[in-house]
Formats: C-alpha cells, structure tokens, sequence
C-alpha cells in the first residue's frame, strides 16, 4: 500500500511480472508525450495504438481496425472530434454459452492540457491521468493476458474495450453498444475498471445494488481471496457502467475510490499503489470467471436475494464492521498491533528469507480472535510468527448484521521485508518495528 512501499529502487528489484508490466503501462500512458490522452487528441489515439499493440502481443484477438473503432462527436462550435474504440476477444470453450459475453472495460481519455498564464508567462499543465485511468487500462491489459492464457477456465466469451470519449457523456460506450457491436444483446454482464491504483484509500465494487452480481461478490468474498472490495451504494464516479446500466445491462464498477490528485497535473505515477493492484488484479481475474461460468440469469433488476445465514461471514460484509480499538481499518490493526508486536526470525534475516503471509482469523461475537490459520505461507518461521502476533490479538468489536453480532472472518497480508542495503529487517508499513528475535 502507498505507505506502506519502500523506495521505488528497492521495489524494482523484487517485482512480479504483472507490477513490471502494470508499472510499464502506466508508465506509457501517462508520459508526458500522451498529453493527458484527451478526447479526440493525438494522444488519445497514441494510447489506442498502444492497447491494441498490447492486446495482439499476449494473444488476444483485436475486433477493432488497426487504427481503431473511429467514430464522431459533434462539440459545441460545430466541429467533429474523432475518436476511437478498441476492442480485444477471447473466446469461451462452452459451446452453449460461448456466444454469450462479459465486457470488461477501462477508458482511454482523461483531460489532456490547459494553459495557464503564471507571472505573465503561459504554462502549460499536462494532466497525465496515472491513475485516472492509466491504471485502470493497465489492469484491463494483464487481465486480457491472464485471461487469454487461461481461456479454457471460461465458458462465455470476454470483450476488452477500451472506450474512448468517456469524459464526453460516454460516448465510446455509447457507440459500443448503439452502433459498433452488433450483438449487444448478448452481453450478460460488464466490468468496468476506473481509477483502480490508490488501494491505500480502499478497494470498493460498485453494482448500482444489483442483487445478482452482490450474490455473486458476497460468494467471491467468502472464499480465499487476495484482497476483497467494499461493495458501495453509493457511485464512486460516473463512468462507462452507466451506458451499460441504459441497456439494462447488470454492472460492477471497480475502483479505489476518490483521491486528492483526482483531475490535476499531481496524477502521476508516483501516487500510484502497484502492490495493492497486483491483489486487486488478482481478485478481478478470479470475479472474471466467476462471472463468465455462473449458471444464474443474470438479470438487470432480479428479486431480492434473502441474505444467507450463514455461520461465519466476510468481514466486508458486515453492516457494521469489527473494530480493533474503534477503527474498522484493517490496516490499523496491522500498523498498531501486528507490527508493532512482529519479530523477524534472525534464521530467516540470515537466509534472505522474506515474502507476504496471508493469514486468516476468525472474529468472534465476543470479539475474541480464533481460527487463526495460514492461507498462503512463505517460510516456517515467518508463517508461525505472523501466526504468534495475530493469536495474541487484544479482543475486538464485533461486526454485526441487521443490528445483531456476527462471526466474521478476515484475512490479512503480513509483509516481511529486507531492505537492499545490509539486509535490515522491515514489516508492511515502512519504518514500522524491525526487531529481530
């Protein structure tokens, strides 16, 4: 998490193959050289181009003309601006449900230039849009990658767009639906991916309270999962979903939520959280083939859904979340309680040995911790000491449904970490406790 990282040297180091490419893309899209990528511009056709390289580079069928789906805007002054589409597939193996689609979607555009005027001096501010929404279209491209890769794991079929003129009343999304794809009837449902790289304030689904897909986000929440969104009532940002929405096409937008840097030049890549999207990635791919296998009707507006009462639930679907000492921030019972109890094994300090613990615990209606498990472990040692801090958990508030105390289950990623210099011992949050036992 953004806070959490440590300096972009060291990370460079040690990342995954999805942050290196997620980091390049972003890296790509919002140069300075894309101008702010604004509608109609040339550099929005430059990051076109650059999806549509990408997308044939891992695979992945391009529906889209090489120089995209063009299509026109009347503006104001009466001028056409141009625009485009572009449109990746991958076929489902089913052959009664091949012929059925799941779009995921990310928007090309953001607010390009602005000249301003400072000491009697033009200047020129380039509102790079990293994260609104290179990051977003960074995502969509590795989800294209892991899906084209594992395509025998879907039974309908998966669009990727790339909707230009979004920050135009939608109207790549619009030209998608209306007048460039001709069997939108068959698309059962869309991810739409917007401003999805600041996971330090939060990971949130948005479904304008589609009951079908909460069904199918509370059954993704109640199994292992690297990270889990907050499901909202309340829309983060308008976007591409809503075009979808007209058709009555059932949504779910993913996003981080609402950020300072939102729509000035300070939207660079420097804010942007590539280790939380690495676990959103993952969790997005996996909703993917949920949502592509289901046997439900996906329907716009379904019956409601009774709530399953169930024994143990998602701490994220509480109504009222657990507290550890009156905050319902996981994050803070990382930072104020696991690592500040944490010791690295000097075993492992010696061998180099460091990675991300998931670890899983139980909260009780008593606000007891039990059940206290590893899920994804990366040495003996660190998984029994991350297992030891957790265990020892001070008692929470429980979390509670319709006014009642609940169950609920949660799992955390505890970070070990070398720093490059010396191999000094360090946790998730940068300078948090580096004790060695």
């Amino acid at each position: 998490m953004g806070q959490y990282m440590q300096s972009d040297t060291y990370r460079g180091l040690y990342d995954s193959e999805a942050v290196s490419a997620m980091k390049s893309h972003v890296r790509e899209l919002s140069a300075a050289s894309m101008e702010g990528r604004k509608a109609g511009s040339e550099g929005e056709k430059a990051a076109a181009d650059y999806l549509r390289s990408r997308l044939q580079e891992y695979g992945v069928d391009v529906l889209s003309p090489e120089e995209g789906d063009i299509f026109g805007i009347k503006t104001e002054n009466g001028d056409t601006l141009t625009s485009r589409n572009v449109i990746g597939f991958v076929q489902g193996y089913d052959r009664n449900l091949r012929d059925k689609y799941i779009v995921i979607g990310a928007r090309l555009d953001n607010l390009g230039t602005m000249t301003m005027t400072v000491d009697g001096q033009p200047v020129e501010k380039v509102y790079y849009g990293a994260n609104g929404n290179a990051s977003g279209l960074a995502m969509m491209m590795e989800l294209a990658r892991m899906i084209q890769s594992n395509s025998i794991l879907f039974r309908r079929s998966v669009l990727f767009v790339g909707f230009g003129a979004s920050n135009m009343g939608f109207a790549g999304a619009w030209y998608f639906l209306d007048r460039s794809f001709s069997d939108a009837a068959s698309i059962d449902a869309m991810i739409n991916l917007d401003m999805v790289g600041t996971g330090y304030n939060g990971f949130y689904a948005y479904t304008s309270s589609n009951p079908d897909l909460n069904v199918l986000l509370k059954k993704q929440a109640a199994e292992l999962q690297p990270i889990t969104p907050q499901v909202t009532a309340n829309e983060p940002y308008p976007s591409d979903h809503r075009a979808f929405y007209s058709k009555e096409i059932p949504s779910v937008m993913f996003t981080t939520g609402r950020y300072g840097e939102h729509n000035t030049e300070k939207d660079s890549q420097s804010i942007i959280d590539f280790e939380t999207m690495e676990r959103e990635l993952e969790y997005v791919f996996n909703f993917s083939v949920a949502l592509a296998n289901t046997d439900m009707a996906l329907s716009y507006k379904a019956a409601q859904t009774p709530v399953e009462s169930d024994d143990v639930i998602s701490f994220y679907e509480c109504d009222q979340r657990p507290l550890f000492s009156n905050n319902s921030d996981p994050r803070f019972f990382l930072k104020e309680w696991v690592y500040h109890y944490l010791r690295y094994p000097q075993a492992a300090v010696r061998d180099g040995v460091q990675g991300t613990v998931m670890v899983q615990f139980v909260i009780e209606k008593d606000g007891k911790v039990t059940d206290v498990k590893v899920v994804k472990g990366v040495d003996e040692e660190l998984d029994a000491e991350a297992v030891r801090v957790i265990e020892a958990s001070p008692k929470w508030k429980a979390g509670k449904v319709g006014g009642n105390k609940v169950r609920s289950v949660l799992t955390l990623p505890v970070e070990f970490r070398l720093e490059k210099k010396g191999g000094k011992p360090s946790f998730g949050i940068k300078g948090i406790n580096r004790k060695t036992k």
